[in-house]
This record gives structure tokens, sequence and C-alpha cells, in this order.
């Protein structure tokens, strides 16, 4: 099929089993629901502008597979300027949708994540996990389909490890091993875009050791299969899901997170990828969150740039020059460069992995996550501060009253500054929804906390060759050990 036209993503959409529910009610079409058609219309961006002057070369690359032009949401990240794209083409997927893209970009950098893993997996056991991967991605290129990725497990008491749960369902498992699959059951909780998306590129949701062998599961399956039922969570959008005007800013943007609940679901095994190598399941989540967290910089950068023109919009509205808000703008723009800057650092330090696949350095990414759980915050406060009450506390008529024929005209009358009411009002509510609302992507937790960041940081940080540094200029040789803590 090559490259689908918009038109084409959303039949394919409609053209699956329906299984998404919301508020105890199944989702029909997925396209049209107000409950799903906003981030179905956010990740559909990408389709409409392959051919796009200023984007295409953002959005389409060549498949080293055949050759052929594909999605940059189904290739292969090779090299540090595959990566540099990747921070691009989100920053720009933010830019023009408002939102998060995150039901193409998970799964994309899940299955780049796999194919490392795969490639160690099989060379260190054998297998021919690598294989079906580049056979199933060469048909999903082909069929230009969006992918989600699916991670975090239910988890259940943080204190045990999956096997001594109570419930052994509180981590996806596999529960039946077969000729020509497996049957795994459990789910996959806050999922990113699934409504939006063809299929479901699965990973294991932590490292696991020998008695967690069943949870070190990898697969990929249509977002319909048989025994698969989602529910989409309430989300910040979910009271204005079918206002219309000002009150939904955004009309082609729009995120939604889901519980994936498996209830004994089969996996062919051409589509599986990892089954029991716990060995190689801490690989695969570290292999998955090097580039997502790089590539998370220019995610919050493109939204801070929203934040930005928003509130200046406003101020300006308002009667205010912008000038008068000078330095908290230039503060806003260092914490937007400051995430981005840092993910392209952490791609060019990278290195190449011998699959072909590109790994970015481990210190770089995951500082770039702390910075993103924190400086997105920051200028969340800055754009709330230039734009004033009207936007921070959201409190203006709504649409409907503003437009009303009994009153609507003194509504519009004391809402006009500089500006006028609508603009006023329309400029307002984008700086709500991309502080407080819908437009929040998720900073503190997406893509994993900032605290596990630490822990990367901490393993990978090289104390001891700091110290020997040190050591080196003071002219010390003495051996000065570690304290040992007493017991």
């Amino acid at each position: 099929m090559a490259l689908r036209t918009y038109q084409q993503y959303l039949e394919s959409l409609q053209a699956m089993r329906p299984n998404i529910y919301k508020f105890d009610r199944l989702i029909e079409d997925v396209t049209t629901d107000p409950a799903t058609r906003r981030t179905v219309r956010g990740h559909g961006w990408t389709y409409k502008h392959y051919d796009d002057e200023k984007y295409g070369d953002l959005l389409v690359t060549k498949s080293h597979l055949t050759g052929e032009p594909i999605s940059r949401y189904l290739s292969l990240i090779e090299s540090a300027e595959d990566m540099w794209q990747n921070s691009r083409m989100k920053r720009a997927a933010f830019q023009m949708t408002g939102t998060c893209t995150g039901g193409r970009c998970v799964g994309w950098t899940a299955l780049n994540a796999m194919f490392i893993t795969t490639y160690d997996i099989d060379k260190e056991m054998g297998t021919n996990y690598h294989g079906r991967l580049l056979d199933w991605l060469k048909q999903a290129q082909e069929r230009d389909i969006t992918v989600a990725g699916a991670l975090t497990d239910a988890k259940g008491d943080r204190t045990k490890t999956p096997s001594q749960q109570e419930d052994a369902d509180s981590f996806l498992h596999i529960v039946e091993r077969r000729n020509d699959g497996i049957v795994v059951r459990g789910a996959k909780l806050m999922i990113c875009g699934i409504a939006a998306a063809n299929e479901i590129f699965v990973l294991p949701g932590s490292g696991y050791k020998e008695p967690d062998a069943d949870y070190a599961v990898s697969f990929v399956i249509p977002r319909d299969a048989e025994g698969l039922t989602i529910v989409e969570t309430r989300h910040p959008s979910d009271t204005r899901d079918e206002e219309d005007g000002f009150d939904n800013p955004v009309a082609d943007g729009g995120i939604t997170q889901s519980f994936l609940l498996f209830e004994d679901v089969f996996i062919p095994n051409e589509r599986v990828f990892m089954a029991g190598e716990y060995k190689h399941s801490l690989s695969a989540v570290l292999n998955f969150i090097g580039p997502y967290r790089s590539a998370i910089g220019g995610c919050v950068a493109g939204q801070g740039d929203v934040k930005i023109g928003a509130a200046v919009l406003t101020a300006r509205a308002n009667g205010l020059s912008a000038k008068v808000f000078q330095d908290k703008i230039t503060q806003m723009t260092i914490n937007n460069e400051t995430t981005f800057g840092m993910g392209i650092a952490a791609a060019a330090m990278g290195r190449k992995h011998p699959s072909g696949g590109w790994q970015c350095d481990t210190v770089l990414s995951n500082v770039n996550k702390v910075h993103v759980a924190t400086l997105p915050y920051q200028t969340n406060i800055l754009a709330q501060d230039i734009a004033g009450g009207i936007a921070e506390t959201g409190c203006m008529p709504s649409y409907k009253d503003f437009t009303s024929k009994k009153y609507g005209h003194l509504i519009q009358k004391y809402m006009k500054a500089k500006a006028s009411a609508e603009s006023r009002a329309r400029a307002a509510r984008l700086v709500e929804w991309a502080t407080i609302g819908a437009g929040v992507p998720g900073c503190m937790h997406g893509g994993g906390s900032p605290d596990g960041a630490k822990l990367v940081i901490r393993a990978a940080s090289n104390l001891e060759d700091k110290v020997a540094h040190a050591k080196r200029l003071a002219n010390i040789t003495e051996d000065i050990q570690e304290p040992v803590k007493k017991k």
C-alpha cells in the first residue's frame, strides 16, 4: 500500500472490531465518538502532511528493509541524525496539534528497543526473534499502520516480585505455550493513544529473574484482538468533549489513556519477540527508555512553544505588551531549549549497537527525563502568570453562554479588552488547555518516573572514574576507600 492517506487511515480504524469502552459504554466508531475522535485527529496529522514541503522530510524516510518511502514512525533508528529527526518531529507534532501523539511514538520506540533486544537474544540463545520482528516490521511499513506501545503493568503490591503477587495477573504473563504461539493474561495500564492505533507493541514492564520468567514477554497484536478489552480512562478533557467553540480550543488534538485488559489472548509465534528470556527483560526496558527519554525533550519543548504563544496572545488581547514579560518569556524559552538540547546531546553522544540500531547516551537521556519532570511545570506557572486570571482560573462563561441570544451580547461587552471578546477567550482557553488541561503531556511520569531515571543515572555515572581524576590532580596516592556502613 505504501504511504496511506488520512482517509485510508480513518477507514482502517473504522474497519476494526469495537472493543473500547468509556463510562461503561462501547465506542462503536473511534473516529467520530466524542471520547476518542480528537486523539484520532491528532495522530492523523502525520498522514495529512506526508507531501507537505515543510514537514515531509520529518515525517517520511526510506526503509532500510525495502528502500521504499515509509513513515518515520515505522523506521529503524540507526544514527544520531535519525534521533535528531525524532526530536524535531515530536516538537513539530506538538506545535501543530497542541498535544501528544504518543500512540505513534511509544510504539516506534518499542519496536526499536526490541530490534536491538531480539538481536542480542538470538545471538546468545539461538532463537529467531529478530527475523520475526523484521518480517512483521516490513509488513507494518507496507500497510503504513499506527502502532501504539504498552509497558506499564498493574504491578499489585510494589514490595513483591511478579511471581510473589497474590494475584498472578498483576503483571502481564504467559499462561500457556502452544506449538503455534502463546496465550497471555493480565493488564497494561495508562497506555497512550490506543484509540488511534491499529496495533499494539507490548514490552516487559521491568527486569525479571528466573522465577518471573513467564512475565518476560514481548509481542505485537491488532488493537481489536479477541480477548482484549480496552477501557478509556477519565481525562481533563472529559467535561469538554462535546463542547463547541473556544471551550475546546484544539479540535485536531487530544490525548487519551487506556487500560488494556488481556483475558487469555492468543499471540501467534510470528508476532512473539520474547517469551521467557528473563535475562534480557531489563535490556528491553533500558533499550526503550534511552531514545524515549531523549526525544521527550522535543515533546515538551513543542508544547512549551504553544504555551509561550498562547500566553503572549492573551497578554496582548488584554492590552499588555510582551515586553512587560520579557524575562519570563526568556525563562520559558530556556526551559524549552534545555530539554530539547539535552535530548539532542543524548543522541549525539550515543553509539551504534552491533544490530545496527542507535543507542542514546544513558546518562544524558535520563538527565533529560529529570529536566522534563520539572521545567515544563515552571513554564506552566510562567504562562499562567503572563496570561492572567482569565486563563489560570478558567473563570469565564462557556461558549454557549457567550453566544446566548438572551445575554451573550452582555458577556461579550464585558469580556472585550484590547482585542475582541472572542479572541481573548480563545487565547485564554488555549493557555488553560496547555497548562492544566488535556494538552498537558505526562511530564512527571511519562516514560517512567524521575526517581527511576535518577537510579539509572547513579548506576551509570562512573563515580569512581571521577574520584580517580580528582586523586590524580590532587597528587594523592593513598588508597581512600568508601566507608562501609556499620550494621
